[in-house]
């Protein structure tokens, strides 16, 4: 793993924060430049609901579908983890006066109803936040203050805000958090953050018909079925052929099955492995041809050494699918490979592959599951690959 003196500044190249090849003062520059963009952002949302660092946070709704503000029984129109007053609707709304002008108004100034749909989708989803919040990492001292639950309450809504497409799901709390323990700045935070969701925020998307985190599970299927057709068989045989008891470790990437020291090292394998130097010019670019591109940085073998063990057997075997299975899916088959006796053994149904799933949490040494992944990955790879040559 990473000296955590380090972490931070390992992590933002990682997460493709900065530009490898550029300079601390380049670097500091373009650090001002976001914390600058955060605090603009952040305003934003203040203006909008006025908890927003304050060192509060809401758990309760405040708000209905139609945007009307929901009043406790204290008759405060908005509730927070400790004081329901920090919150409530002032004859001077900076987002009435500030962001509502002309006849199109936003808001309502007689009943203080929002009509702008996707503010009232976001404040929605503040109390949600909140009450994630308040079960993320609730064993470690950090977040026995509330002033840090806050600050990660402050980072999930305002990314709530600016990601309107994905908004705010559960499980974003669990990947926040290190980010919020580890960045005492909590800008830098927030970006951190903003980069590890676009590696992820796929996942979060899903529609009424197929989840997010399908196709990884899909490939999950396929692996299991190539390494250990018995215990593929056998869950088929019990119906989760579809493999979504592995739903929540691809999703929160095994915050529940590691201890959090141990999860920090599997992110850090995990970014290491799938490493692109370009990651930084892929984020800044907008155009998807443009982003390619710059993925491949033209195949020589420069860029080749500078990338990640598995970002480089994919950038050497472009058009095989199936080398761009995430190592984060050999993860998840590596531990249902160290459950398979069990699971034929004891699992007579889909309840009982989620218990014996469950009886691991934060139980499995994160080295020895790697090491497994890494072993599964050669086979399968090793085995599809004799297939294809044989077709």
């Amino acid at each position: 793993g990473i000296h955590p003196s380090i972490r931070g500044v390992v992590w933002e190249f990682l997460l493709g924060c900065y530009d490898p090849n550029t300079t601390f003062d380049q670097r500091s520059s373009l650090r001002q430049q976001r914390r600058e963009q955060y605090a603009m952002l952040k305003a934003e949302c203040q203006r909008m609901d006025a908890t927003i660092g304050t060192g509060k946070f809401i758990t309760a709704p405040v708000i209905t579908e139609d945007g009307e503000p929901i009043e406790p029984d204290d008759g405060t129109t908005a509730r927070t983890n400790e004081d329901p007053s920090l919150n409530r609707e002032n004859s001077h709304n900076p987002f009435i006066d500030d962001f509502s002008p002309g006849p199109s108004s936003r808001v309502n100034n007689s009943s203080k109803r929002i009509l702008d749909e996707k503010v009232i989708q976001w404040k929605r989803t503040l109390h949600q936040i909140g009450l994630d919040v308040v079960r993320t990492d609730r064993m470690l001292v950090f977040y026995e203050s509330e002033e840090n639950q806050a600050k990660l309450w402050d980072v999930l809504a305002i990314y709530a805000w600016v990601d309107k497409d994905i908004g705010y799901c559960q499980g974003m709390s669990d990947l926040c958090s290190p980010m919020v323990i580890l960045f005492e700045n909590e800008a830098d935070a927030f970006w951190c953050f903003e980069r590890l969701m676009r590696r992820l925020r796929g996942n979060f998307r899903s529609t009424r018909t197929s989840i997010g985190v399908q196709s990884e599970l899909t490939r999950l299927a396929s692996i299991v079925r190539s390494v250990d057709p018995k215990l593929h068989q056998h869950l088929e045989t019990l119906d989760g052929g579809e493999y979504l008891f592995a739903f929540r470790m691809l999703m929160v990437l095994f915050r529940r099955e590691f201890s959090f020291g141990d999860t920090l090292f599997l992110w850090e394998l995990m970014w290491a492995m799938e490493y692109n130097p370009n990651l930084f010019s892929l984020y800044e670019e907008s155009s998807s041809t443009s982003d390619q591109s710059q993925r491949e940085g033209a195949g020589n073998d420069k860029h080749l050494k500078n990338c990640g063990k598995f970002e480089r057997e994919y950038l050497k075997n472009k058009g095989n699918v199936q080398q761009t299975v995430p190592i984060s899916v050999f993860l998840v088959a590596s531990i249902l490979k160290t459950k398979s006796k069990q699971m034929l053994k004891e699992a007579n149904g889909l309840d009982d592959v989620v218990k014996i799933l469950n009886e691991i949490t934060g139980k499995l040494e994160a080295k020895k599951a790697c090491k497994e992944a890494l072993k599964i990955q050669h086979k399968y790879l090793t085995k599809v690959g004799y297939q294809m040559r044989r077709v």
